[in-house]
């Protein structure tokens, strides 16, 4: 039943805070800390009985300068960001937060830090509106990993383990309930029962909805004013700074970040186990999530590694024993084998000449290359098959396996610009509602945009082709005989940069018009949002990343033509695969871009961030210094954080590794070196986020996730484009079908085999040129298409069609025999949900007796302090059961 949004529901005033609470409950309590709560939360905060936490900081700079020497214009902006921005915090201390403000003057501007924490009431209120999941039993840390398991079962040392102190332990949790207050643990300790990362969490969320001007214009939430340059900036404060002091060695003695950074972050770590519950505790699920995929899809990448480089080095032994490339058959042909002219100007040129192209053509395309395809089209099954089954016990024992379905709320943006409300079929409450035909509509409007973006890039994939074809063109005619035979190689090569710049330059373009596409369509949920924007930048993406490889693996040189009859693009002859054959040029295609787009990335990860940081440290510390203040006293935490970089998200993060797993498993039979590479780089990329998180960045606010969302689903497609990628680069980019076809009916030594694979120049064109000439296809004399041409071609598809329902197939069988979620997972969930069963109907029968109904009441009431008191008036609801 959909209802429209009365004008009421606009009240800027979020919760009242009674003034008893104020007085009766101080936010800055000196209850003893319970022992289950010391766990929970780590010392080292922010803030003390004496001095109370900062829950959130709001930043904002003012130019002196800038405002003397504005016009009409520019003064009325300034005029009307500082009244956004007093509206915004009038509204935050209408909500029941407390504001304090801070200043540090320069000479020509100052900083100023608005310091938030909620008292007692609020939080509470918020927890329960939030559904945030609280500990109502502590268990043992239930952590595991397989590979320790097995080495432990082969009695055999791991390296890998390390004791990590300050463990967090397990709980029991359930949606956090006032009238339920005294049942959850460490419910008489109110300075330390909610976490820091749960404190950040309930004043994101206020901040997020909270209005500064009219609600359906927009004018709502930090997000919009961060946007609007009326802060600049909005982050929860670390626990301390990440080095431990001299004075405190100890680990007990250290914070949560300081743990963190002694054994995750340091280089010296890249060989341990990572410390995932640390991670999720301090930074959220979702963060937790990120670095558990990339430690696991790391730790798969050992054996397929190992498997490439074995394959690799089969490749190496095999181009000496070679026949076809040997001297006597290649090699030293001297001028039997001449070649027909590139183009229409070139020259003549000896297929010796090509003699290093074709040798290195031989080190990835043997025979160890269709197991190899074979072997990594499986391991992308099994790695995803396990991977559920770890984020499905990562899930349960980190209590979010029901956050999409039943917790998540809707993004503050959304409920600001929904016209109507609707009752969630799930919860039955009143939510804010979006018609899903709209939704349609507009889906189908931005996929449109998407479209025309893919068309963007197809036309500079077209302008690369074309660069290819021209550069081969203009260094074949070159004088010197080694460029002129290198001409193919040296434009694709260049081409391959060329392309490169292009990616980037477009990635960028396109995910900032996806982000405003993705704001238009309304996604309820963030988890939604974020769905529909990964999916439109991924297209694109996948596209832009793998367009160029995609032609050469599967279109250059299919469609050249003949000596005297050639194909031409826009009156350019199309491109002619090299004397090694497209492979080759694939795999240097793939090294180009993969390991190129892995080494601009990872400098820019070290030398960006760096720059960005020593840049803004020297601008506030300079205007610090002018304003005479002295570094003697100290900095404060939240100038510190201050001076580190905004934490950015995990979009990119998991952008680069999905990408890089397409080039692992998509193109794999055309260079098995790609997964030593990835495994060599993510090496180096988990440390380097880790450092990102905990040295360099703002701290994040903690957010829940079920698992690493439609990333998953994105992967089990490319696993399943792998399978028919491989087959047909084996079949029709390879060379193991025509020369097991030269072996089967010709010679089994393939002695002959380079002149089976030559055609010669139909003669019209010899005559004209008055001598004759080779060309690499499968044809008559005169230009048409050979019985053998024919057979192989049947045999190829014959081979794409084994291939596939061969390792789909086995794959299929593997994803049945291993469970998406662990046996020992789902015992554990029907166990919980039979206690639930069992305490919902103890406490029917104990809501039945009025005095201990009543008593409970007033122990509740007693516990928590005055209710606080809800827009329309009334109290927080009293929910008779968990």
């Amino acid at each position: 039943m959909l209802r429209r949004r009365s004008p009421e529901e606009d009240s800027t005033v979020l919760i009242d805070v009674a003034p008893e609470a104020e007085k009766g409950h101080t936010y800055g309590s000196t209850a003893p800390t319970s022992e289950q709560s010391g766990h929970r939360e780590a010392a080292g905060r922010v803030g003390s009985p004496s001095k109370p936490r900062v829950d959130f900081v709001l930043v904002w700079e003012e130019d002196l300068r800038l405002g003397r020497q504005q016009g009409g214009a520019g003064r009325d902006e300034t005029d009307t960001r500082g009244a956004w921005r007093e509206t915004f915090l009038d509204n935050l201390r209408a909500a029941g937060l407390h504001v304090d403000q801070r200043a540090v003057q320069g000479e020509n501007g100052a900083v100023h830090y608005v310091l938030l924490r909620a008292p007692w009431a609020v939080l509470c209120y918020y927890a329960e509106d939030l559904r945030l999941k609280l500990p109502l039993q502590e268990l043992p840390n239930q952590a595991s990993n397989w590979s320790a398991g097995l080495l432990a079962w082969l009695g055999l040392p791991n390296i890998l383990l390390e004791d990590v102190p300050d463990v967090p332990p397990e709980y029991y949790s359930c949606p956090f309930k006032v009238s339920k207050l005294s049942r959850f643990l460490g419910s008489d300790d109110q300075e330390n029962f909610f976490t820091s990362t749960e404190r950040h969490q309930i004043l994101f969320a206020i901040l997020a909805k909270t209005p500064y001007g009219h609600e359906k214009k927009g004018l709502c939430g930090i997000d919009q004013l961060l946007a609007e340059g009326v802060f600049s900036a909005a982050f929860p404060l670390h626990d301390g700074p990440f080095r431990t002091p001299p004075e405190g060695p100890q680990a007990p003695g250290r914070t949560q970040r300081q743990v963190l950074f002694r054994y995750w972050a340091r280089w010296s770590q890249w060989n341990k186990y990572q410390p995932l519950d640390h991670v999720r505790r301090y930074f959220g699920e979702k963060v937790a999530f990120y670095f558990a995929w990339l430690g696991f899809y790391t730790g798969w990448l050992l054996p397929a590694a190992a498997v490439g480089t074995l394959v690799f080095l089969a490749g190496c032994f095999l181009v000496f024993s070679d026949i076809p490339t040997d001297p006597q058959e290649l090699c030293s042909s001297t001028d039997h084998f001449e070649m027909c002219p590139l183009c229409l100007d070139c020259p003549f040129w000896l297929l010796s000449s090509a003699c290093t192209l074709a040798q290195a053509g031989r080190l990835f395309d043997h025979g160890g290359t269709v197991f190899f395809s074979a072997f990594m089209a499986l391991w992308a099954v099994l790695l995803l098959e396990y991977w559920k089954r770890q984020s499905a016990t990562l899930a349960y024992r980190w209590g979010c396996s029901d956050y999409e379905d039943i917790e998540e709320r809707p993004r503050p943006q959304f409920a600001a610009s929904a016209p109507t409300t609707a009752p969630n079929p799930v919860t039955g409450e009143d939510e804010p509602y979006f018609p899903e035909r709209s939704r349609v509509r507009r889906v189908l409007a931005g996929s449109t945009v998407v479209v025309m973006m893919v068309a963007v890039v197809v036309v500079c994939l077209v302008s690369v082709i074309l660069y290819r074809a021209i550069m081969a063109i203009l260094v074949s005619r070159s004088n010197n005989t080694l460029l002129a035979a290198w001409a193919s190689r040296i434009a694709s090569f260049t081409g391959s940069v060329v392309n490169l710049v292009f990616i980037l330059v477009l990635s960028k373009i396109y995910v900032a018009l996806a982000h405003i596409l993705t704001r238009w369509e309304m996604h309820r949920t963030q988890t939604k949002f974020e769905d529909a924007f990964t999916l439109k930048v991924f297209i694109f993406q996948f596209v832009n990343f793998y367009s160029s490889p995609i032609y050469i693996a599967f279109f250059k040189g299919r469609f050249v033509g003949h000596p005297g009859n050639y194909h031409t693009l826009f009156g350019v002859r199309n491109e002619e695969c090299a004397a090694g054959g497209c492979l080759i040029e694939l795999a240097q295609e793939l090294l180009v871009i993969m390991v190129g787009k892995q080494i601009i990335n990872n400098v820019q990860e070290i030398l960006v961030p760096k720059l960005q940081g020593w840049w803004q440290k020297f601008r506030l510390r300079s205007k610090k210094r002018k304003a005479g203040a002295s570094e003697a006293v100290g900095q404060a935490p939240w100038e510190a954080d201050y001076e580190l970089l905004p934490c950015e998200g995990l979009f990119d993060e998991y952008l680069e590794m999905v990408l890089q797993f397409g080039f692992v498993t998509i193109f794999v039979a055309a260079c098995p070196l790609a997964p030593l590479f990835a495994l060599l780089n993510n090496w180096v990329e988990i440390r380097l986020d880790a450092r990102k998180f905990v040295c360099e960045h703002r701290r994040p606010v903690a957010e829940r996730a079920q698992d690493i969302g439609i990333w998953s689903h994105i992967l089990a497609g490319i696993a399943h484009l792998t399978v028919v990628s491989n087959a047909f680069l084996l079949a029709f980019s390879s060379d193991f079908l025509p020369r097991a076809y030269y072996r089967w009916t010709r010679a089994p030594d393939l002695r002959g085999f380079v002149n089976f694979t030559l055609a010669r120049a139909p003669p019209a064109f010899a005559s004209a040129h008055n001598r004759t000439c080779r060309y690499q296809a499968f044809r008559e004399d005169d230009g048409q298409y050979s019985p053998t041409y024919w057979n192989l071609l049947a045999i190829r598809l014959a081979f794409v069609i084994v291939f596939e329902h061969v390792v789909f197939s086995i794959g299929r069988i593997l994803d049945l025999l291993v469970p998406d979620i662990p046996e020992s997972v789902e015992v554990k969930v029907k166990r919980e949900y039979y206690l639930a069963k069992q305490a919902l109907a103890e406490n029917e029968a104990l809501s039945g007796t009025n005095g201990a109904k009543d008593n409970y009441s007033q122990s509740s009431e007693r516990s928590l302090g005055p209710q606080p008191t809800l827009p329309g008036g009334g109290q927080a609801s009293q929910v008779p059961s968990l």
